[in-house]
């Protein structure tokens, strides 16, 4: 006897297209003609801060940086679609997801600095700390979400995994613990088509990364991650569903810059493949939307640019006066302080080493 026991799709929604065009018909309800202009200001000081944090590094006064230009619609829309109270888990690119919580900016500043003292995440943000190895924060993002169904709280916890993240095995135990257990949490795969220097074709097989949550039992959707508004109606609807259990999101955006300060893109991909993309540019489908609704002008664009640049160089020159305590790179380490470990501490603070 041979049946058919399971039967799969993905859905992909797209809202607004690359000239700025609305489908209506999925256009949220929620969202007035503010919040697309305050989306639009959040996309575009991300990008600045982006800038701004990548040209500190190669002057050598911020550490190695992963930038996120051309993602700026996934972590936007996915941060404004969060409640008061729900929870994200970064990976080490959520820069704009940080910055629509409230991170003040000079923290942002200190961590890359390589000054851990930024990376203490105010609970008003609901953001953890930023978790470089890969996948690594997945299961952290499911242990959160168990405790809040746990304690009953409410709060929805929203986990965020790169396209190379999802070949980690911590990607495949989250989301199935997540599954079985129905907990609070959203998948959220930026999928961006390069992990460092390999492709998307390279990570899966799959004809979608989204397709992976079936193996799960959880709800999965595909987006148009260069598109604010439908990245952000993923979102919603599935903290709206969350009683249904989990869902995985799969946002199709682009990475336009380097993995990392410390990589060189043109190496491994055409510049015919950038080209592509950056017609698809998240921010510049915002804008002309917004000037074809005449709810933005050149005066207003220049406007935010300075008050934008006058608070990223205000929390630059905070981050760059910090002194830090020299008992921060000793404490925490051990349960208590080996004598040799004792004696660099004591040198250290005699000399005056961190002044």
């Amino acid at each position: 006897m041979r049946q058919r026991v399971f039967d799969g799709y993905v859905d992909y929604i797209q809202i607004m297209d690359e000239n700025g065009n609305i489908d209506s018909s999925l256009y949220p309800k929620d969202l007035g003609d503010v919040d697309i202009v305050n989306m639009y200001r959040n996309m575009s000081f991300a990008r600045a801060l982006d800038a701004k944090s990548l040209s500190l590094q190669r002057q050598g006064r911020a550490v190695t940086y992963a930038p996120l230009v051309g993602e700026e619609a996934t972590q936007i829309g996915s941060a404004m679609a969060l409640r008061k109270g729900d929870l994200f888990m970064p990976n080490f690119r959520q820069h704009g997801v940080f910055l629509s919580r409230g991170m003040p900016l000079d923290l942002f500043f200190l961590y890359w600095r390589g000054f851990e003292e930024g990376n203490i995440i105010p609970e008003e943000v609901g953001g953890f700390p930023v978790c470089v190895p890969v996948g690594s924060q997945m299961p952290h993002a499911a242990g959160v979400a168990f405790a809040q169904k746990y304690t009953k709280s409410g709060k929805v916890v929203i986990g965020y995994v790169g396209d190379g993240g999802t070949s980690e095995g911590d990607f495949y135990e989250s989301i199935n613990f997540a599954g079985v257990f129905k907990l609070p949490l959203i998948c959220l795969i930026e999928n961006n088509q390069w992990a460092i220097s390999i492709p998307r074709s390279m990570q899966s097989a799959a004809q979608t990364l989204a397709q992976k949550g079936f193996a799960a039992g959880i709800n999965v959707i595909q987006v148009d991650g260069n598109d604010v508004i439908a990245v952000y109606k993923a979102v919603k609807d599935a903290i709206l569903n969350i009683e249904n259990g989990p869902t995985l999101i799969e946002c199709m955006t682009y990475r336009m810059s380097m993995h990392t300060t410390s990589d060189d893109p043109s190496k491994y991909r055409s510049d015919d493949e950038v080209a592509k993309w950056k017609a698809k540019d998240p921010i510049e489908r915002v804008r002309k939307y917004l000037i074809s609704k005449s709810l933005w002008n050149d005066n207003l664009e220049a406007q935010m640019r300075d008050a934008q640049s006058k608070a990223i160089d205000s929390a630059v020159e905070k981050a760059e006066s910090f002194k830090p305590n020299p008992n921060s790179i000793f404490d925490n380490v051990y349960s208590y302080m080996p004598t040799a470990l004792k004696e660099e501490l004591d040198e250290a603070v005699a000399n005056n080493f961190y002044q």
